[in-house]
């Protein structure tokens, strides 16, 4: 029996199992929709392999993980680390209100103002309807632009009557353009609304100071770091407070900086403050007050306000050569404080230095009146270039310009511009 051979089908043909063209169709889609699944989740897949031999990156935190580590950063007085994490969770999610609110507010807790501006402004356009937008903004303005503070506090207030911060910072900048009263109302507003909110505490201290109620400006301010201790920077207006007239308890102002220190021993400004404590004390010791000074200068060279302040004790302590040292230094760090211009031509006096006294007091002068300096400065700048006049050879015919008073200007207050 012969067998024939049909080289045309397959070796192992079977017509009842054959797929025929509707089953060649089924598994070409099956294929197809293996080949999606693989693509689609190619990175979870190789996120698996990775992992079985130890290769796999670190996972992305989700912005909420991120906000709460922020947040716990903050609370721990951490607000550079709470800065950063709020920062990477507004990358995920750059519209939410709430990241948004937070972080300005952490950028101004570390005086970085004019980075939370723009920060108040997006939180505005994208959620126009949350008075915290315009809170975030009047707190970003009070210090430097306080009638638009005002402006944007309005604005808020006619979203939400009730949200205390935008009355908070209301009073502030009321205060800031010498409507103390209205300042005070605003702050007393904030309080009455709502007593445990921590900015409002904080806030109210100043249009109390600036009518003379000490006291209370200790207490609220008091009862806003109890909700916050960790926070170096309420402790400084708080030491500030305990320097003034009526109050005079430098015990106090000390123990409050060497509190900061606790905190942040590298903080330079603590460092300064205590200098400038020791220094103001009744019957005060340089030598005790001068070496916080160079400790402020050690760790940060570029702190001129410490210069200043070691240029002044040098000079009280008729170390001349080593005050005007200090002074330079304080000049070319670029600080306008005029101690270091009036005080370092008349040390250039006490050494005989005529020449180099005369110029440096008439440019001090000049710049006295331009800044508005107390009448004090220029009292003893005049009474500098008279005695040249008079012990100096070459300088009796030389005229000193009478200088009017100056306009008397309402007192920086002790939170913008206490740095």
């Amino acid at each position: 029996m012969q067998v024939r051979r049909d080289y045309n089908r397959p070796f192992f043909s079977n017509k009842r199992r054959g797929m025929g063209s509707r089953g060649v169709l089924v598994f070409g889609i099956m294929l197809g929709g293996i080949a999606v699944f693989l693509a689609l989740q190619f990175d979870r897949i190789q996120l698996t392999a990775l992992e079985a031999v130890g290769f796999a990156p670190t996972a992305t935190p989700f912005a909420s993980s991120l906000a709460v580590q922020g947040s716990q950063m903050y609370i721990e007085g951490n607000v550079g680390g709470a800065v950063n994490m709020f920062s990477s969770a507004l990358q995920q999610q750059p519209d939410n209100p709430d990241y948004l609110y937070e972080y300005g507010s952490m950028l101004i807790d570390m005086n970085l103002v004019e980075d939370a501006i723009p920060v108040a402004e997006h939180m505005i356009s994208t959620s126009s309807q949350d008075p915290r937008g315009y809170a975030l903004k009047a707190r970003a303005l009070m210090w430097s632009s306080p009638a638009e503070a005002i402006q944007a506090a309005i604005l808020g207030i006619d979203i939400d009557p009730s949200f205390a911060p935008l009355y908070a910072a209301s009073g502030v900048a009321y205060t800031n353009l010498g409507r103390w009263q209205e300042g005070v109302t605003e702050g007393a507003r904030a309080i009455e609304i709502n007593p445990n909110d921590r900015f409002s505490l904080f806030a109210y201290q100043f249009p109390l100071t600036y009518v003379g109620r000490y006291q209370e400006a200790i207490e609220y301010l008091e009862q806003s770091i109890a909700m916050q201790p960790n926070l170096a920077e309420p402790y400084f207006y708080l030491a500030r407070l305990y320097t003034l007239p009526g109050v005079d308890n430098p015990e106090m102002a000390i123990a409050t900086y060497f509190r900061i220190l606790e905190m942040d021993p590298g903080n330079a400004k603590a460092n300064l403050r205590l200098c400038e404590t020791f220094a103001g004390v009744e019957d005060a010791d340089f030598r005790v007050a001068q070496p916080y000074c160079d400790i402020a200068i050690q760790l940060d060279p570029s702190y001129a306000s410490a210069y200043r302040q070691r240029g002044q004790m040098q000079y009280n302590r008729r170390n001349y050569e080593g005050s005007i040292e200090s002074f330079e230094e304080c000049i070319r760090l670029g600080s306008d404080e005029i101690e270091c211009y009036y005080l370092r031509g008349l040390a250039h006096y006490w050494l005989g230095e005529c020449d180099q006294s005369w110029e440096i007091l008439q440019e001090s002068r000049l710049r006295a009146q331009t800044q508005g300096e107390a009448s004090s400065v220029i009292s003893s700048i005049q009474i500098g270039l008279g005695n040249i006049q008079e012990n100096c050879a070459g300088f009796a015919n030389q005229t000193v310009p009478t200088v009017p008073p100056p306009t008397a200007v309402p007192p920086t207050p002790i939170g913008g511009g206490y740095g």
